[in-house]
């Protein structure tokens, strides 16, 4: 029986362990961490239950795809639920507009600043051509080898989804509202990207949101990761809970095992690395083994954006807030401008805060559960200045000053998670949520391979490889992987 490990208990891990152990492999599956699911874990603060990313769940199919594909029933792990208006934003000015999936009460929202029932048709019928293209081109694909990027049919696939057009180029076609524009415009950091930089390509998340709709879990969105354990296990697969992968041994090129923080070494045949290939691989390759990938070359990539997020339980349901709301900044070009050149934290931020006891009180009995987070710069070189606390309280009076969200006097509990934490805990480069940025064209389109140039039976799978950030995305690359390694055998 051949056999594969895997580091690293993300999703993207977990799908891989779960498809490969269906498919006859011996697998073994190595996290640091104490619980698996990667960012898709649970905080509990007194009585409330947090979901630390990710908050907006689409694609249902993609993680039910796993578990049928095995032969089991996904109902029986995790149950979707489809929410109507899924996220509300607000405005400077003290207007709102909520989205939905339904087009007919779309429409009607988004007439009320202006925007005609055709331009909406118009904008839904290219970004649904953009989403069928992806689809086709480039979500099946592993990107094994450069040879795989010559394919004619996915250089004209390439050049139909605008990628030398910017996402607010884009938007600015169909939408002359600027908080419209702003709204759509935030798509781009679904991916840690600027939507004055990043291609118009991935306006197609908005298709996800906007036609496909918006989703939660039962239970928390973590319960898609406890799913997944429990198929691992029922197919065979040995799952390692706190134990660190120090090392990859590579001889002749090839990954013939890796060592474990306590010194034990465990062989295999096929090597798949789930975690931040920008971070982890550096870590566990010697520098030698991967000229193709050396530190100079990582050190040239631009980061995606972190994330400042506060965990707040309250004492009470507040009746403006539903599942989704976001609370825009009044300047947001500003915004990025300070994220990406000045890499700062910009002191008028876009906050999102997702209340997952809207939809479901039993996440917090006694009040709402409020995940708050603002964009952050990646981490630098040079010492963090930035005061936790300080930034913290200004997030809070941002909400109660300009949006009337006054939420001190109801808070029991909170939690701030840091970029630095983010690093520490997922071993994230410079604490980036989505590994390399989309904002050039190469390494929107081009991003690293899901097999090492250098290490023969070696793959990656997660958000800093291809098809991208994103938990379907991340499922996908593990699925792909799965498939290509089960070719090969």
């Amino acid at each position: 029986m051949k056999s594969v490990v895997i580091i690293g208990g993300g999703l993207a891990g977990l799908s891989s362990a779960i498809s490969l152990a269906h498919k006859g492999f011996q697998v073994k599956l190595f996290e640091k961490n104490a619980h698996f699911g990667g960012k898709m874990r649970r905080y509990q603060l007194g009585t409330a239950t947090f979901d630390f990313g990710p908050n907006t769940i689409t694609m249902p199919e993609v993680f039910e795809r796993v578990i049928r594909e095995t032969g089991a029933d996904p109902k029986d792990y995790f149950a979707f639920k489809r929410l109507n208006t899924h996220t509300r934003n607000y405005f400077t000015d003290g207007t709102h507009l909520d989205m939905t999936a339904d087009q007919t009460v779309m429409k009607q929202n988004l007439a009320a600043f202006g925007i005609p029932r055709e331009s909406y048709d118009h904008y839904l019928r290219d970004i649904s051509t953009l989403y069928a293209l992806s689809k086709e081109h480039f979500f099946p694909r592993t990107f094994a080898s450069w040879k795989d990027y010559l394919s004619p049919s996915l250089t004209k696939a390439l050049l139909k989804v605008h990628p030398f057009t910017s996402l607010d180029t884009f938007h600015r076609k169909y939408f002359t509202n600027e908080k419209v524009v702003q709204m759509f415009n935030r798509y781009a950091t679904y991916i840690g990207s600027s939507p004055y930089l990043s291609p118009a390509t991935f306006s197609m998340i908005a298709y996800l949101e906007l036609i496909q709709g918006v989703y939660y879990v039962e239970g928390g969105n973590p319960s898609i990761a406890e799913g997944f354990v429990r198929r691992a296990k029922e197919l065979g697969v040995e799952l390692y809970s706190n134990t660190e992968v120090v090392q990859i041994q590579v001889s002749n090129k090839k990954a013939t095992g890796v060592e474990l923080a306590d010194g034990s070494q465990v062989s295999c045949d096929q090597l798949i690395m789930n975690g931040d290939l920008l971070q982890v691989y550096p870590e566990l390759v010697a520098e030698i083994d991967r000229p193709s990938f050396s530190n100079k070359k990582r050190d040239k990539l631009e980061p995606s954006i972190s994330a400042f997020v506060i965990l707040a339980a309250l004492n009470k349901r507040l009746p403006s807030l539903i599942h989704h709301q976001v609370y825009f900044s009044q300047k947001y070009h500003r915004e990025f401008e300070d994220l990406f050149k000045k890499r700062m934290y910009s002191d008028d931020p876009t906050i999102y805060i997702c209340n997952s006891s809207y939809t479901d009180h039993s996440a917090s009995p006694d009040g709402d559960n409020l995940f708050i987070l603002v964009n952050a710069p990646a981490l630098q070189d040079y010492e963090t200045t930035i005061d936790v606390e300080k930034y913290k309280q200004h997030i809070y009076n941002v909400l109660e000053t300009v949006y009337d969200l006054d939420l001190a006097p109801h808070i029991t509990h909170d939690q701030v998670i840091s970029p630095e934490q983010i690093q520490g805990d997922y071993y994230a480069y410079k604490g980036a949520l989505y590994g390399v940025s989309a904002n050039s064209k190469k390494d929107a389109f081009l991003r690293p391979a899901n097999r090492a140039k250098d290490i023969h039976n070696l793959f990656f799978v997660g958000g800093s490889t291809h098809p991208g950030g994103g938990s379907p995305m991340v499922v996908l690359s593990g699925l792909n992987v799965a498939n290509l390694i089960n070719k090969m055998m």
